[in-house]
């Protein structure tokens, strides 16, 4: 058995937790200061990276034991943002079923503003019990931490993290036009740039072959897209 994906969700996880722990003690949250900002854009990336993990948990692909997988599905959910993974998991499935459509979850078919999109996507993710947990840890970090430290470097962060995944993970792949090249899953993909697409979302920006191989983690997507497989040859690998 490859523990490769299990590895690689561990080293995520430890590096948003370390780095979180570094930045809260040691670092000024100045924002006046050039490695303010430095460790400001780090740690939202990590925090991108924290959801891509409970996201490939979703799909299984963390780790072939099962409770395994849904731990660590579970503690990168509440990490992020006290987020339920059930609940995630749910609408998920959904955005797979039916992407780009009504019956799509992630998907705004009233307005294609990236703002008002946005908007309707965080309330919809929302819950009372998450407000309640990030209330409750936000009071805990209080004993330890300042409180503009915490705002500027746990607060910050996370939604640095919601933006850079709604806007390469949602909003480009699936907002209208949606073309024929586009289909089954209304999704398109960036272009063919392994550098951009990781330091972008962790390769979520190839998003077509994410639809069309959702049992693929994020770390293999630029393999899939590296192939350059046309429409027509991923719907016949699919049947």
């Amino acid at each position: 058995m490859s523990y490769k994906g299990l590895l690689i969700a561990l080293a995520i996880i430890g590096l948003w937790g370390g780095h979180l722990f570094y930045i809260l003690s040691y670092v000024d949250p100045d924002p006046l200061t050039v490695m303010f900002w430095v460790h400001l854009f780090v740690q939202g990336y990590l925090y991108t990276g924290l959801f891509i993990t409970g996201h490939d948990a979703m799909h299984g692909t963390v780790s072939k034991n099962k409770t395994v997988n849904k731990v660590l599905g579970f503690v990168a959910t509440i990490l992020f943002a006290g987020m339920s993974y059930n609940r995630l998991i749910k609408h998920h499935f959904d955005h797979h079923r039916y992407p780009g459509s009504e019956k799509d979850p992630d998907f705004n078919i009233n307005t294609q503003n990236f703002w008002l999109w946005w908007l309707t996507f965080m309330r919809r993710y929302t819950t009372i019990g998450q407000i309640i947990f990030m209330a409750v840890a936000y009071n805990v970090l209080k004993i330890w931490f300042s409180e503009q430290a915490i705002i500027l470097f746990w607060v910050v962060p996370a939604f640095l993290g919601t933006l850079q995944l709604f806007y390469f993970g949602t909003y480009l792949p699936h907002k209208y036009p949606h073309t024929e090249e586009m289909l089954p899953h209304n999704a398109r993909s960036l272009k063919k740039n392994h550098v951009w697409a990781m330091v972008s979302c962790y390769f979520f920006g190839y998003h077509y072959e994410h639809h069309s191989y959702p049992g693929i983690p994020w770390w293999r997507l630029y393999k899939i897209r590296e192939k350059g497989l046309s429409r027509a040859e991923i719907l016949k690998h699919q049947h």
